[in-house]
C-alpha cells in the first residue's frame, strides 16, 4: 500500500503524480494533485484478444464529483446526474491527442475515467486530467506512444502567462489556450482569445510545448520505476496481395475522386467499393475478411487523393490549395424571428437564429465551482438529413456539444457588454447541408444572425478551417477543407476571428505532430482565408441593423433609489404585479434600484416606465399636481397625486367661497388640480385647490 510519487515545479505551481495505492485492479491509475486540485485518472484495457479494427474502441469519460467543492448535489436525489457540457468538453480535450498515438490496428477496448476528487477554484482541473491521463497510460502497458504533456497558456501586457489561476478572458488574461503534444511535436491545441495576431497564438502554442516537456520527463521516470509490460500486441502484417488486388480498380476510384458534386461522388465510390467486397472478401481462396479489404480500400484512396495534392494537382472539387469554395449569404430569412441568416459554403450550409431575452432567460450553470448565470448561449444541431443519411434525432451528441462550443469562442470576443446591450441572447445554428467545416459556417452565420437582430456586435467574425497531407518532408496546407479532405487528411485546424485577430484556434493532428513550419503556413492561409469570407460577408452585412425587429422584445433600463424598491413591488408584490398585467411588461429589480423594463411593444415598456416613476417620485411643495379623489371626510377630501402617495385637502381649502359640505364641491372619483402646501416629518401631505385659484388671479392681475 505504499504509494509511489513523483513531484515536479509546473510554474507556480507544484504537481504530484502518485501511483499504487488507490484503484490498484486497474491498467493504470494515477493521483495527480495541482495545488489541491486532485483528479483520479484510470485506464483499463479489455484483457480479451480481437482480430485488429479499422478503428480504435477508446472510452473517455472526465467526471465532476461535487464533494470534490465542498457541496452537495441540487435536485430530488440529490446526487450527480448526466455529465454536463462543461465535463463532455473536458472529455474530449482528453480524447483528442492521445487517440492519434494509439498504434494502429489495436483493436482492445480502452475505457478512461478522470474523476475530479478535489478541487482548488484556482486550478482548472482539465490540464491535470490531460497530465494524470498520459501518466496512466504510460504506465499501464497500452500501445501508446507518449507520454503526452499539457500546460494552459495566458497571455497579458505583451507576456505569456504558465498555468494562470484564473481561466477565460477577462482583466487578467486576453487568452485562454491550452496546448497538448508529445516531446517532439504539437498534437491539439484549443484556445479563445481577444482578436490576437497570427504571431502571438503561434508564440503561445510553441511556449506551451516549451514549457510541458517538465511534465513529459516526470511522467517518463514514473513509467520506468512502475510501469506494466506492454501488453502483447502485433501490428497487423502487409498483404501485398490483397492490396495488388485492390489496386487493379485505381483507374475507377481516380475517376469517382473527380467527380466535383459529393453526392454523385459518394455514391459513384459506393458502388467500385461494393464491387470490391463482392470479388475480394469472403471465405476461401484468393479472399479476405472484409475489415481487411476495407483498409486496404481505404489506403488506396488515401494513396490517390493525397498523392495528387502532394503533386500540386487540383484538389477533388478542382480547387487549388488556397481557395475558398463558393459562398452564397441571405439574412432575414425567418420572418417571425428575431434574427437569421443563412450562410452557405460550397457544400457546408448553416441556417442560423437569434433570440434575445430577458435576464431572466439566462442559463443557469450549476458548475463545479459554484452557480453562475451564462447571457449567451449558442447551440449547434447536425440532424442526420443533412449528409443525406437516416439517423436518430434527440438529445446533441459530444460532437454537436464540442462544436457548438468551438463557435461560440469564435464569437464570445465580439459580444456585446451587458450594460451596453441588456440581453439574453440565444444562437441556435441548424446545420442544413454538411461537406467540411459546418463549425466555422456556424461562426459565419452566428455573426450574420447578431447582426440582423440588431446585436451591436463589435465586429463581423469570420471561421475557415484548413486541413494537411504530409508525406515524409513534402507537405501542403489546405484552405476550407471537405469532408473526403479531412477523412483522408493529417490535419483539422480551425481559425475563427474579425478582420484583425484571432478569437478561436482550434487544432487536431491525426500523424505524431506537426512543425513550426507547418503551422505558420496554416495560419497565414487561414488569414487570407478568413479576410476573402469576411469580404463576402460585408457584400451583405457588414454592422449591425439600427432597428431590431418588430417582433424582438425591448428592454429599457432606469435606476431608482434602492430605498423605492418597496414602493415599486408593493405590499406582497401587489404593485408591481398591476403595473405588469396592465402594461403586459415584464419588470426585473435588482437590489441596486437597477430596473430592467421588457416588453415586446415599446408603448407597454414605455408606460411601464412612466408609472416606476411616478411610484419613486418625491412630493415635491409648492409643485401642482393632477389627482383623483379617493375618499371624502366631513373635514375635507383625500387626493392621490402619486401612485400610493395620497393628500388632504381640507374644506377650507376647497374653494375660494365657503362650502357647508365637501360633497358640494366634490365627489368620489374626480380628477382635480391640487397644489402642495406642505409635506410634514411624518410624511402626510397638505393640498389646496383654493391656493391654485389665487395664485392663476395673481398672476391675471399682474
Amino acid at each position: 500500500m505504499t504509494p509511489i510519487r513523483k513531484t515536479f515545479q509546473y510554474g507556480d505551481q507544484t504537481v504530484t503524480l502518485e501511483t499504487g495505492e488507490i484503484a490498484r485492479q486497474a491498467d493504470g491509475a494515477v493521483l495527480i494533485n495541482v495545488d489541491d486540485t486532485v483528479v483520479l485518472c484510470t485506464v483499463v484495457v479489455d484483457k480479451r484478444a480481437t482480430e485488429p479494427k479499422d478503428f480504435l474502441p477508446l472510452t473517455v469519460d472526465y467526471q465532476e464529483k461535487t464533494y470534490a467543492a465542498g457541496r452537495i448535489p441540487g435536485g430530488f436525489f440529490r446526487r450527480e446526474g448526466r455529465p454536463s457540457e462543461g465535463e463532455i468538453l473536458t472529455s474530449r480535450l482528453i480524447d483528442r491527442p492521445i487517440r492519434p498515438l494509439f498504434a494502429d490496428g489495436f483493436g482492445r477496448e480502452i475505457q478512461i475515467i478522470a474523476t475530479v476528487k478535489s478541487l482548488n477554484p484556482a486550478v482548472n482541473p482539465d490540464v491535470p486530467a490531460l497530465l494524470g491521463v498520459s501518466a496512466a497510460l504510460a504506465i499501464s502497458g497500452a500501445p501508446f506512444n507518449g507520454p503526452i504533456g499539457a500546460a494552459r497558456v495566458g497571455y497579458k501586457n505583451g507576456e505569456y502567462i504558465l498555468n494562470p489561476a484564473v481561466t477565460g478572458l477577462g482583466p487578467d488574461s486576453d487568452l485562454d489556450l491550452v496546448v497538448a503534444g508529445t516531446e517532439g511535436a504539437v498534437l491539439m491545441v484549443e484556445s479563445e482569445a481577444r482578436a490576437l495576431t497570427e504571431e502571438v497564438m503561434l508564440g503561445a502554442v510553441l511556449f506551451g510545448h516549451e514549457q510541458m516537456q517538465v511534465a513529459i520527463q516526470a511522467i517518463r521516470e514514473l513509467a520506468a520505476e512502475v510501469g506494466k509490460p506492454p501488453l502483447p500486441f502485433a501490428p497487423p502484417e502487409p498483404e501485398p496481395a490483397l492490396d495488388d488486388a485492390v489496386s487493379a480498380f485505381t483507374g475507377r476510384i481516380t475517376e469517382a475522386y473527380a467527380i466535383k458534386e459529393k453526392m454523385d461522388r459518394h455514391a459513384a465510390l459506393d458502388a467500385i467499393r461494393k464491387e470490391i467486397f463482392e470479388q475480394l472478401a469472403g471465405d476461401g481462396e484468393d479472399r479476405w475478411p472484409q475489415p481487411k479489404v476495407y483498409g486496404a480500400v481505404e489506403k488506396l484512396e488515401k494513396t490517390i487523393v493525397r498523392g495528387a495534392i502532394i503533386d500540386g494537382r487540383p484538389r477533388i472539387d478542382g480547387r487549388d490549395t488556397k481557395t475558398v469554395r463558393p459562398i452564397y449569404i441571405r439574412t432575414g430569412v425567418l420572418p417571425r424571428t428575431h434574427g437569421s441568416a443563412l450562410f452557405t459554403r460550397g457544400e457546408t450550409q448553416a441556417l442560423v437564429i437569434t433570440t434575445l431575452g430577458t435576464e431572466r432567460d439566462s442559463q443557469i450553470i450549476d458548475a463545479l465551482e459554484g452557480e453562475r448565470r451564462e447571457p449567451f448561449m449558442l447551440h449547434y444541431n447536425f440532424p442526420p438529413f443533412c449528409v443525406g443519411e437516416l439517423g436518430r434525432v434527440g438529445s446533441p451528441k459530444r460532437r454537436e456539444i464540442g462544436h457548438g462550443r468551438l463557435a461560440k469562442r469564435g464569437i464570445l470576443a465580439a459580444m456585446p457588454a451587458p450594460d451596453e446591450f441588456p440581453y439574453s441572447i440565444r444562437v441556435v445554428s441548424e446545420i442544413t447541408e454538411s461537406n467540411g467545416s459546418s463549425s466555422m459556417a456556424s461562426v459565419c452565420g452566428t455573426s450574420l444572425s447578431l447582426m440582423d437582430a440588431g446585436v451591436p456586435v463589435k465586429a463581423p467574425v469570420a471561421g475557415v478551417a484548413m486541413g494537411l497531407i504530409k508525406e515524409g518532408d513534402r507537405f501542403a496546407v489546405l484552405t476550407d477543407i471537405m469532408g473526403d479532405e479531412d477523412h483522408l487528411g493529417d490535419m483539422d485546424f480551425k481559425v475563427a476571428g474579425p478582420a484583425d485577430g484571432i478569437n478561436a484556434l482550434q487544432m487536431d493532428i491525426k500523424i505524431e505532430g506537426i512543425t513550426k513550419e507547418i503551422m505558420e503556413t496554416a495560419l497565414e492561409q487561414a488569414k487570407a482565408g478568413r479576410l476573402h469570407i469576411l469580404g463576402e460577408m460585408n457584400k451583405v452585412i457588414s454592422a449591425h441593423r439600427v432597428e431590431m425587429s418588430d417582433y424582438a422584445p425591448r428592454i429599457i433600463e432606469l435606476k431608482i433609489h434602492p430605498e423605492k424598491i418597496r414602493d415599486v413591488i408593493g405590499k406582497g408584490g401587489a404593485t408591481i404585479r398591476s403595473i405588469t398585467e396592465e402594461t403586459g411588461a415584464t419588470i426585473d429589480i435588482n437590489d441596486d434600484g437597477v430596473v430592467k423594463i421588457f416588453s415586446v411593444q415599446r408603448s407597454a415598456g414605455e408606460e411601464a416606465k412612466k408609472r416606476i416613476r411616478l411610484i419613486t417620485a418625491d412630493v415635491e411643495v409648492g409643485k401642482i399636481y393632477e389627482g383623483k379623489v379617493v375618499r371624502l371626510m366631513d373635514f375635507g377630501a383625500f387626493v392621490t397625486i402619486l401612485p400610493g402617495r395620497d393628500g388632504l385637502v381640507h374644506i377650507s381649502q376647497i374653494c375660494e367661497e365657503r362650502v357647508q359640505a365637501v360633497s358640494d364641491k366634490l365627489k368620489e372619483g374626480d380628477v382635480v388640480r391640487v397644489k402642495v402646501l406642505e409635506v410634514d416629518k411624518q410624511g402626510r401631505i397638505r393640498l389646496s385647490m383654493k391656493a391654485i385659484a389665487e395664485d392663476e388671479s395673481r398672476q391675471a392681475t399682474e
